[in-house]
């Protein structure tokens, strides 16, 4: 009772402070464009009833006290920046402009240009923390504590002290903390913030959970099978948070053209003041530097420079907001342009849940068939592997020696002192092995086991398809993908069968992983074809490493799969690709508005304020006002239903 008081007093000394602490930022963050307000229309008040004492060095006084709460943080940034050598930015475009409308006594300019720059800022950092809301939310659901038997009691831990193997207890209500098998009968959880589906989740003995996952009912046990670091969250949390490193094209053309566009237009600005001297007969200088000045802030690039990045940003948390993780704004843009898509069968297509069917031994009792056959197997991660560990428990614990693992085929170790193999007729054929040729006509997976050289049985085992499988497929032909392809290592007789359901007319079995990265290859040498390519298992890795768009199915995906591609799928439902390139096109197209209006407005006050139609009010709209109208126009993404 005591421990708990003391934790209870604890927590509640935290909040307190945390209350203090968005106390005081909110008070920094609003109180100096507040009190610059404040001032400014006071100023106003007095300039428009021409009260007496209020001119000259008064106020002066008055405008630099406006200014400095506004002004003082964006002169600042201005000098480092150029003390840093990088002269042309918004803030040194901005000081100039200011300082200038001071100069020509333009003062309550001045001060307004600066004000609803800040007002501007404060909008694009709300904007900013609304499109990180759903990416945030994932650092949410990163649990603190693990409940650990250890020394015949449970202990709290932090997760990463966590080894694999080890059991932990996770009472109702409480996060996951770690991915593991379950060793309870069954679990209910909620794996909204994984993997966007709200639906609760039964999870089964033996099948796996996966950290994050919040358990709704009754006390669960679990032996871990990962390291913190190597869990879900921890990698979703790590993708979606280096997701912004990565620049889409439009973005990085838009930095290159904002270090360029920048220089000209203080040259253009100081040649609108000098130049007409030499053309024009009533040459006033201070209208002409007000012109100049009025063209500075008008030409000052941040509705471009803010608004398109806070676009693709919208755009990632939109997406990871419905368990899709892109792994950068550059993807986001790929995604729309993708016109083949090439799938695996087994896990995209399909369940990757195999149920065995058939076993037929020769010359070979079953139950030694089985000790033989499960010794392999449970050395592999493959879903077939795992079915028939899942199914058949062996009598006998042989051991392995010179296990060897032949990617698409299957596996070869000395057992007993024997030469033994379990895999595919093709492992079969390599060894010169002989076997039933029916073997190879099985509309199933085939596992043959041989000993020493000599063939003794097999047994078949089938999946089945996804329930959104067939739906998906024609969504996404009805929506532009002009061809579907199908890749898989599975048996040509199974392909043709699986290919037939889906009315996919180019589907290939049998096929290694270098075999379908040579036919990816030679499907790339069309310059026509933007293609994606969807898997889940380690063999898929190197052809999603060599499309344009790789799609890794993250929930039952190997990590291998999902390090290497694009975009990583939590909830492993093909729909989710047709969502995903939904939400790149409304990114693009949400960005390229915000980069026509920012130009069209520019462009108009721009030639109003060299001909002397526009004043500062007017430019502070045309840079100011836009950027906002783009601010606004990026959040409604995250608002969006896809």
């Amino acid at each position: 009772m005591k421990r708990n008081n003391i934790k209870y007093r604890e927590e509640h000394l935290k909040g307190k402070k945390h209350i203090k602490k968005n106390k005081k930022e909110i008070f920094r963050t609003y109180f100096p464009a507040a009190i610059s307000f404040f001032l400014l229309v006071t100023g106003l008040l007095l300039d428009l009833f021409e009260v007496s004492f209020f001119e000259g060095f008064i106020r002066l006084s008055w405008y630099i006290l406006a200014y400095i709460p506004v002004g003082f943080p964006v002169l600042k940034n201005g000098i480092k920046n150029i003390w840093a050598g990088d002269f042309f930015t918004e803030f040194f475009l901005m000081s100039i402009a200011t300082i200038g409308a001071f100069a020509i006594k333009e003062y309550p300019e001045g001060v307004a240009v600066m004000l609803f720059y800040t007002v501007g800022e404060l909008f694009q950092e709300k904007a900013v923390k609304r499109a990180k809301s759903s990416i945030k939310s994932l650092l949410d659901v990163r649990p603190n504590i693990a409940s650990v038997w250890r020394d015949n009691r449970f202990e709290s831990l932090h997760p990463e002290k966590v080894k694999i193997g080890e059991k932990i207890q996770v009472k109702p209500g409480e996060k996951i903390p770690l991915d593991g098998k379950l060793l309870s009968d069954k679990a209910r959880l909620n794996t909204a913030a994984l993997t966007g589906e709200s639906k609760p989740r039964l999870i089964r003995k033996n099948e796996q959970v996966l950290s994050g996952a919040i358990n709704l009912e009754g006390l669960i046990e679990i032996e871990t099978t990962k390291v913190f670091k190597n869990s879900a969250v921890a990698r979703i949390i790590d993708l979606v948070q280096n997701a912004s490193a990565r620049k889409s094209k439009t973005e990085l053309f838009i930095r290159k053209f904002a270090r360029i566009y920048t220089p000209i237009v203080v040259f253009a600005a100081l040649a609108l003041t000098f130049l007409p001297y030499f053309f024009i007969e009533d040459y006033i200088f201070n209208d002409w530097l007000y012109r100049a000045l009025v063209f500075l802030v008008i030409s000052c690039p941040c509705a471009l420079v803010v608004s398109i990045p806070l676009g693709y940003f919208g755009g990632l948390g939109a997406a990871s907001a419905n368990g899709i993780l892109f792994k950068g704004a550059s993807f986001l843009d790929k995604i729309t342009k993708i016109n083949t898509l090439v799938v695996d069968k087994t896990g995209t297509l399909t369940k990757g849940i195999f149920k065995i069917q058939k076993v037929e031994t020769v010359g070979i009792d079953q139950s030694k068939f089985f000790d033989y056959l499960l010794a392999l197997e449970s050395k592999s991660t493959h879903p077939i592997a795992k079915a028939i560990l899942a199914e058949i428990e062996a009598t006998t614990h042989y051991e392995v020696k010179d296990l060897k693992e032949i990617s698409g085929k299957g596996l070869v170790g000395v057992i007993n002192g024997k030469q033994v193999l379990a895999g595919n007729p093709k492992l079969m054929e390599q060894y010169h092995i002989s076997f039933p040729k029916e073997l190879e006509a099985i509309a199933a997976s085939v596992v043959g086991l041989a000993i020493d050289n000599k063939y003794v049985g097999y047994i078949t085992l089938a999946d089945e398809l996804k329930e959104d499988t067939k739906a998906s497929l024609e969504a996404l032909k009805n929506y532009g993908i002009k061809e579907i392809i199908m890749l898989s290592g599975d048996t040509r007789a199974i392909v043709r069968e699986v290919a037939a359901k889906l009315d996919i007319d180019n589907a290939k079995g049998e096929m290694l992983p270098q075999d379908k990265l040579r036919e990816l290859t030679e499907l790339k040498k069309d310059a026509k074809r933007t293609i994606a390519f969807v898997g889940d298992g380690i063999n898929d890795s190197p052809v999603l490493a060599g499309s344009d768009v790789g799609i890794a199915m993250g929930a039952l995906g190997s990590d291998v799969a999902i390090d290497t591609a694009d975009v990583v799928i939590q909830t492993d439902q093909l729909s989710k690709i047709l969502q995903g390139i939904q939400i790149g096109k409304s990114t693009r197209y949400i960005v390229w508005q915000n980069i026509g209006m920012a130009f069209g407005v520019k462009a108009l006050v721009l030639l109003l304020g060299a001909m002397g139609s526009a004043g500062m009010w007017e430019a502070v709209f045309a840079d100011v006002g836009v950027a906002l109208l783009a601010i606004l126009n990026a959040v409604r993404l995250q608002k969006k239903k896809f």
